[in-house]
């Protein structure tokens, strides 16, 4: 700063700070900022000091601070400028580091859109906790390793907005199915089971298997009741209603 130039007229400090007259006017106005001098016939100067506290408030408000909670911090008695500076400086760090994120974040969506990339197997499991995820994947790895990472395979290379578009489409189904064995709805009838067609359907699109798997998928029925896993996702009256629903599915697609 120049400190031979010790006053500023309110339309100098407002071109120098890139505010406006109308800002500092109404500062004036809330006792945020006042000049140091003001002239008989009216106008405001303002010196190094006014400078400084014009600089906090900008720095305050680019952090999103309101007025008032600015007001609160620069008025009080033990107010010391360094240390507030400094906390600025941590808080701005803190925000690059955001929007860097976000910039890498973006990028990635850019480069996902235009087939760039693809996901990874950990977004397959996005929701559940990374160590109940990564128990499953390791079990069913071990149980069944070429239909997992054929089914790994067929997600993975699937584009994001498309597997987004299958768990959209497959959790609706679920929430539609839960809402159905909550109303006490018969699991043989047409409207359940038009709901576990399009379950199967899901299934067969997160397993990657074209055709009919109507064996594995009544396997599926039977883990909804009898692993502890999987009937504490909907309950066991859910596992026994879909175990249920999906054995008279099974049986129909036979005859």
């Amino acid at each position: 700063m120049d400190k031979n130039m010790t006053q500023y007229t309110v339309k100098k400090l407002a071109k120098a700070a890139g505010v406006s007259v109308r800002t500092l006017h109404h500062y004036d106005r809330i006792g945020l900022l006042k000049p140091s001098i003001r002239t008989a016939v009216g106008y405001r100067l303002y010196g190094e000091g006014e400078l400084l506290r014009l600089q906090q408030i900008l720095f305050y408000k680019e952090l999103d601070f309101g007025l008032k909670e600015i007001a609160a911090l620069i008025n009080r008695p033990d107010f010391d400028r360094i240390s507030a500076l400094m906390d600025q400086k941590q808080l701005l760090k803190e925000r690059r580091k955001r929007i860097d994120r976000l910039m890498e974040t973006l990028d990635k969506t850019i480069l996902h859109i235009k087939g760039k990339i693809k996901m990874n197997y950990e977004e397959l499991y996005e929701g559940l906790p990374k160590e109940q995820a990564s128990a499953w994947r390791k079990e069913a790895l071990e149980k069944w390793p070429d239909q997992v990472k054929q089914s790994e395979n067929v997600l993975t290379g699937m584009r994001k907005e498309e597997f987004e578009m299958l768990k959209s489409g497959f959790k609706e189904n679920w929430e539609t199915l839960a809402s159905l064995c909550g109303r006490g709805a018969d699991p043989a009838s047409e409207q359940v089971q038009q709901e576990i067609d399009r379950h199967y359907h899901y299934i067969l699109r997160f397993w990657g298997k074209p055709g009919d798997q109507e064996e594995a998928y009544k396997g599926l029925g039977e883990l909804y009741v009898a692993d502890p896993r999987y009937t504490e996702i909907g309950g066991a009256a859910f596992g026994r209603f879909l175990k249920q629903a999906i054995d008279h599915y099974v049986t129909g697609r036979k005859v």
